[in-house]
């Protein structure tokens, strides 16, 4: 079944994310055929964005790397998984550039999300800089790298990010997509339970054509899955 993960970031208040649940509940009615749908609100608004019918989960935008303790600020994966949660968004590429998060760092928070019950949705993808330099294969295979603890028999979700595309004026194509979810695939093929996931710049309109490559089980959204109408209207690309 195909994934649908709408990554509200920082935006949305309670009273937002109620107006947009019971938007995209009365659009939907008993769901979306072939479709698993997700929302990543902020942890304030896990509750109101919540769906008592069962027909979206809630995945939060990151866990703490540790499980509890003096880390003023943070929100445990345990925490998460209390409040809800199904999926956590794991190494976004926002939080690698904006936090410096890396490889030893992603690694414990997907320890943590295990430990939890919550199914990692591991964020990969290379830089303009790496992609000119030709670095496409070796970056993937070094971010992939970080998954060598994670129990290949656990459900894990990866979601390809070109970060090369995000804000530079360039485009990725259905043919990039494809061709790097397809390797991904490759490179994680001893895993039983894999759902790979494009996410960069989707929209009502390209969903179609990016959906239809081979390797892509979904999108990981952004912007776009801040409306109701256009999150309906990707899940049923």
């Amino acid at each position: 079944m195909n994934l649908f993960v709408g990554n509200w970031k920082m935006h949305k208040s309670r009273a937002e994310a109620r107006a947009f649940a019971a938007e995209l509940g009365s659009r939907i009615g008993g769901g979306v055929a072939g479709a698993e749908l997700v929302i990543a609100p902020a942890w304030t608004a896990l509750d109101a964005a919540r769906d008592p019918s069962g027909r979206w989960a809630l995945a939060c935008q990151d866990v703490a790397a540790e499980a509890e303790g003096a880390f003023t600020g943070e929100v445990s994966a345990v925490m998460s998984a209390d409040a809800g949660c199904r999926y956590a968004i794991v190494g976004h590429s926002e939080r690698r550039r904006l936090f410096a998060e890396d490889g030893p760092t992603l690694e414990k928070k997907l320890a943590r999300c295990r430990e939890a019950g919550l199914i990692p949705i591991y964020c990969i993808g290379e830089t303009a800089e790496q992609r000119d330099a030709g670095r496409t294969e070796s970056t993937l295979v070094a971010e992939i790298a970080t998954l060598g603890r994670d129990p290949v028999e656990t459900p894990l979700v990866v979601a390809y990010e070109p970060i090369w595309a995000i804000g530079t004026g360039r485009s990725a194509t259905p043919q990039d997509c494809s061709a790097a979810c397809e390797r991904i695939g490759q490179l994680l093929s001893s895993r039983r339970e894999l759902r790979i996931l494009y996410g960069e710049s989707v929209t009502p309109e390209n969903a179609a054509d990016l959906l239809a490559g081979p390797g892509v089980n979904g999108f990981l959204i952004g912007g776009a899955s801040l409306s109701a109408a256009s999150f309906e209207a990707i899940a049923r690309a």
